[in-house]
């Protein structure tokens, strides 16, 4: 799955940068990618529920909303409750995270646990099995254009590994500095959806930029997992 972040998207357009990608099957974006930033759990400022809520009126595609914030345990429900598809939080950040994924679900959301590069995976294995989605980072969070880091890839591969036994059952997300010198590697570790910001948004035909990275994610992930 492909899932364009509008944190590289003109904001002054942002209904018009959705339907950009929002087009025939394989053109079309499997999810959107919003980043909620509130200047204290990261130094940058985005946007909040408000604007999430008006997105939501703009466009079918789901939205997969990335909540950069303190307190997720107060402020993420909200963004459920108002109809975002998935609503990923940070382990960093969370006082209670089995308690919020249980929130999460029962106001309509997928539940969502983000990890930073530098955080380990095996502390939040048992955590993990309350959510739908692990958001393994690529970059520091915070700002869009960052260089990928290749070594939390082995994080994904564990993560694929708990998946493929049937210790967790969720979508592995990336985010972070995926592009098409990056996709294929990240799909090879075991990357299930993948966000990408610039690598769509930069490109003169995001719906196509959009395709072009699917067609080269998916062979990569079918090779590398063929018989699981």
């Amino acid at each position: 799955m492909i899932a364009p972040s509008i944190l590289s998207a003109d904001f002054a357009r942002l209904a018009d940068e959705m339907a950009a990608v929002n087009g025939e099957p394989g053109h079309r974006a499997d999810w959107l990618h919003v980043d909620v930033m509130d200047a204290h759990f990261v130094p940058n400022l985005t946007l909040g529920l408000p604007v999430v809520k008006s997105l939501l009126k703009a466009t079918d595609i789901p939205i997969d909303c990335h909540l950069m914030i303190e307190d997720p345990d107060r402020w993420a429900p909200g963004y459920a409750e108002a109809g975002a598809y998935n609503v990923t939080v940070h382990v960093e950040a969370a006082e209670d995270p089995v308690m919020l994924a249980k929130n999460l679900r029962a106001a309509g959301a997928k539940a969502g646990l983000s990890i930073k590069p530098n955080t380990p995976l095996e502390p939040y294995v048992e955590v993990l099995k309350h959510y739908d989605t692990l958001l393994v980072m690529s970059v520091e969070p915070g700002f869009g254009g960052q260089s990928f880091i290749a070594d939390v890839l082995t994080k994904v591969r564990k993560a694929r590994e708990l998946v493929d036994t049937g210790h967790l059952n969720l979508v592995v997300e990336i985010d972070g500095g995926i592009n098409a010198d990056t996709i294929e590697q990240a799909a090879e570790a075991g990357v299930d959806c993948f966000v990408a910001g610039s690598a769509v948004y930069g490109a003169g035909d995001p719906a196509q930029a959009v395709e072009a990275l699917r067609g080269q994610a998916a062979p990569a992930f079918a090779n590398a997992h063929a018989g699981l």
